[in-house]
């Protein structure tokens, strides 16, 4: 291991962009295919992993969505998240709000009291036995109709106190943050945190930034890059303190650029930019992984790199005092 992998490594970390549904890996999948009777067309974990290739994010959902039909009880939804905080524990995450897509599981007959029951057992247990604590946001699935993501919203609103906000996510063209302005207004009212994909190099990208920032008013964006074409609006996020959750390896993925010199130039700038891992089991990088690759393609500093996070556990939504012991114990190692 080289000295920044082994610095990466021991760095306190906090997660505020991955997709539970993200971390399916290949040999949990087929497990759960033959738990559940789901012929998914492959037999081994090589067969499996040939599926996850792709060089969109239209490419990458229809290998995604599909692949969720492995999840059917609320147990296999623990099993997912308890493996994916397991690994979040390995690399030393100490505090992570993960998305979760209840929509794409109802509209399969699995009930919404299943998938975030699954998810919340699994995180208590982590709390408890791994030493990695954690929370959900739901997230709306944004090319599903108005009305899918109102009617999912009532279905959680009976189970709030597990979940933590509301986010938005999936295929971004011509559906942009407005068209749920009445459901992420209602959530608010509820007491639920926002945030909003906006999602690199999409069509109208700073349109729907600008919406989700003053129209919506999301506290804060997931991804968000493209926001440097627009000084205002760099000064907006800047000035209020709106953290963006980017995803380097991710990004190459889905338009063949890590973005890695803008989420530096943000930084630098002042911005709360993060890394994170978005959908480790098929981007191949967990939070380590992409927090090492971006130092290394922009030649970031360990302070920077500890600026990371300390921008991750400053834009967490956490209590003042667990936000406070997370930070004391960030800057407790970037001073070893």
């Amino acid at each position: 291991m080289d000295d920044l992998s082994a610095f990466v490594a021991g760095l306190p970390k906090c997660e505020l962009h991955v997709h539970l549904e993200g971390t399916l890996e290949p040999e949990l999948k087929l497990a759960l295919a033959e738990r559940n009777g789901v012929d998914i067309g492959q037999r081994t974990v090589e067969e499996v992993r040939a599926t996850y290739r792709f060089d969109s994010l239209s490419s990458f959902l229809a290998v995604y969505y599909p692949a969720m039909d492995v999840l059917v009880t609320e147990q296999d939804f623990y099993d997912l998240a308890r493996a994916y905080l397991e690994r979040a524990a390995a690399q030393n995450v100490r505090y992570v709000e993960a998305f979760f897509d209840p929509q794409v599981h109802m509209n399969r007959g699995v009930p919404f009291e299943a998938v975030v029951r699954g998810y919340h057992r699994a995180v208590q247990d982590a709390d408890r036995d791994l030493g990695v604590a954690g929370a959900l946001i739901m997230c709306i699935v944004r090319d599903l109709p108005a009305e899918s993501a109102a009617q999912a919203l009532e279905a959680a609103l009976p189970f709030k106190d597990l979940i933590l906000g509301l986010g938005l996510d999936s295929d971004e063209r011509g559906n942009p943050p407005v068209k749920f302005a009445e459901v992420f207004a209602r959530a608010r009212e509820e007491g639920l945190h926002l945030t909003m994909h906006c999602d690199v190099d999409q069509e109208n990208s700073i349109e729907h930034i600008r919406q989700a920032l003053e129209d919506i008013r999301v506290e804060r964006l997931d991804h968000g890059t493209n926001v440097v074409e627009d000084p205002r609006l760099v000064r907006f996020v800047r000035e209020r303190g709106i953290g963006l959750t980017c995803c380097p390896i991710s990004n190459r993925f889905v338009t063949g650029d890590m973005k890695a010199d803008l989420i530096a130039r943000l930084l630098r700038e002042g911005v709360r930019v993060t890394a994170n891992s978005d959908d480790p089991a098929y981007f191949g990088g967990y939070v380590a992984e992409n927090l090492v690759e971006l130092a290394r393609a922009a030649e970031l500093t360990r302070s920077e790199l500890v600026q990371l996070e300390r921008n991750a556990f400053e834009i967490a939504w956490l209590p003042d005092d667990r936000r406070a012991r997370y930070l004391a114990e960030l800057e407790s190692y970037a001073a070893g």
